[in-house]
């Protein structure tokens, strides 16, 4: 071999060697931070005895580190939004969002610290600092009557707020799973398809039904389009151009004033409503009340699905009326809408963190707020005067409690997989709030009979927990 050819192969072995330790340079400098804060680093299993604690209101534990494994007291309860964090399947719900404040280190979340603490636990020389804990506004109490009631069924979700500062105060999803053992059930519950790994609560899309009479009374009220003098003919059907709409199982409420057509849920009155609205209006409101838009939480939640306002044709207008056509709701964008008309026409923006606590000094605290103020006090008043009579004299009668005025609507929304899922929008006491409640069960019917009673033993016992309080 030649001198030359020497020459060249040294050559090559040098600028693979440079290539090596810039390529190793990157990785141990620039990118071991990213590297080090990703949920499914292997290598957070080092650390997983000091992760942080994630704690309800009270302080009941939530999830906590023992050893090596992570540990859910409540179980199925809140299994989609706490969440859970692995090694091999990664970080799911409020373990994933708060991954970084609950990852131990001298600072929340710093990622060069991380790595000092990855790499100290590693070769044993120090024991990591622990993770800061992360303080929820859930309420044990209610998250067990909501789940208990849920869980009575195959598929349904419910979130409850305090419509005053949108912090929820309980939320569940059914079909739900044991997080506690992760590992054994994952493969069976992404393949399952019931979707028990959905949080149907905040990504549950569905067609909210006659409960979205809710939005369409306050918004033909705060435009003018109506007053609570103004009346209606049912007859049972209105013909839209070919187009035939119904009420529900042929119902006819007859002539009524619009109280009456809210309390007996009438669907032909509330399409007429919205078709005197018109599509530029009822969209404007649509807009006021940010449907559709993100809704600032500090979970995923995916926004209401409304089509294109230019798609829009008068058969489609009246059904979106009544909540039905494409228009598509989360739980806990309806019970924003219940909170907006509980807490004076001021819509809340939704949070379920409410501090960090990080070596037992509070590090962050959450600062409540408003999302939009889509319609008057004046107008919430009266929507909860129609609310009101749902419940005393209407549809939704099941949820009425003794020496408590409750403010509801039901909804019976009908969808192309099978029977109607059922709907409830509550708050109370109605006229001092402390509490709000949207649920749906899917498929299976009424809302009066599935939705209803779930939303009054939540309210009863929201209400009880309050005054111990």
């Amino acid at each position: 071999m030649t001198n030359r050819a020497l020459a060249r192969i040294s050559a090559g072995f040098v600028a693979l060697f440079v290539l090596l330790v810039a390529r190793q340079a990157y990785v141990q400098i620039y990118a071991a931070p990213a590297i080090a804060a990703k949920p499914n680093n292997p290598r957070h299993a080092l650390l997983d005895a000091n992760r942080g604690r994630i704690l309800a209101s009270d302080g009941t534990v939530l999830a906590y580190s023992r050893g090596d494994r992570r540990v859910y007291p409540l179980g199925a309860e809140l299994a989609q939004t706490v969440g859970y964090v692995s090694v091999r399947y990664g970080a799911s719900g409020l373990e994933a969002a708060y991954d970084r404040a609950l990852t131990p280190g001298e600072t929340s979340g710093d990622p060069a610290t991380q790595v000092a603490a990855i790499r100290a636990a590693f070769l044993g020389k120090s024991r990591a600092s622990r993770g800061a804990d992360v303080i929820t506004t859930i309420v044990p109490a209610l998250e067990k009557v909501l789940y208990a009631d849920l869980a009575r069924y195959r598929r349904g979700a419910g979130v409850v707020l305090d419509p005053h500062t949108g912090a929820v105060l309980a939320i569940a999803s059914v079909p739900s799973y044991d997080p506690n053992h992760l590992a054994r059930l994952f493969a069976g519950l992404r393949a399952d398809d019931q979707s028990p790994l959905l949080n149907r609560a905040l990504n549950g899309l569905y067609p909210p039904g006659s409960t979205f009479k809710i939005f369409t009374a306050s918004a033909a009220l705060d435009s003018g389009t109506i007053t609570l003098h103004s009346h209606f003919e049912d007859p049972g059907y209105l013909m839209i151009g070919n187009f035939r709409l119904h009420d529900n199982d042929s119902e006819a409420t007859g002539y009524a004033d619009v109280t009456t057509a809210f309390a007996l849920s009438s669907n032909v009155d509330f399409a007429q409503i919205a078709l005197r609205m018109g599509t530029p209006t009822f969209y404007a409101y649509l807009h006021r009340w940010q449907i559709g838009d993100s809704l600032d939480f500090q979970l995923p939640a995916s926004p209401a699905g409304i089509p294109p306002e230019a798609s829009i044709v008068p058969g489609e207008l009246a059904q979106m009326g009544f909540g039905q056509g494409a228009l598509l709701m989360t739980p806990l964008q309806m019970a924003l809408i219940g909170s907006t008309v509980a807490n004076g026409g001021v819509e809340p923006r939704p949070y379920i963190v409410r501090q960090i606590v990080r070596r037992g000094r509070i590090a962050s605290v959450y600062s409540t707020g408003a999302l939009s103020n889509p319609v008057s006090s004046d107008v919430a008043s009266k929507v909860t005067s129609m609310m009101e009579a749902v419940v005393r004299r209407g549809t939704g009668t099941t949820a009425a409690l003794p020496n408590v005025a409750v403010a509801g609507k039901t909804g019976t929304a009908t969808n192309p997989f099978g029977p109607s899922d059922s709907w409830f929008v509550a708050f109370a006491p109605a006229r001092a709030p402390r509490v709000a409640v949207a649920v749906v069960v899917e498929n299976v019917g009424y809302g009066s009979l599935y939705a209803a009673p779930i939303a009054r033993d939540v309210i009863r016992t929201a209400l009880q927990e309050k005054l111990r309080g």
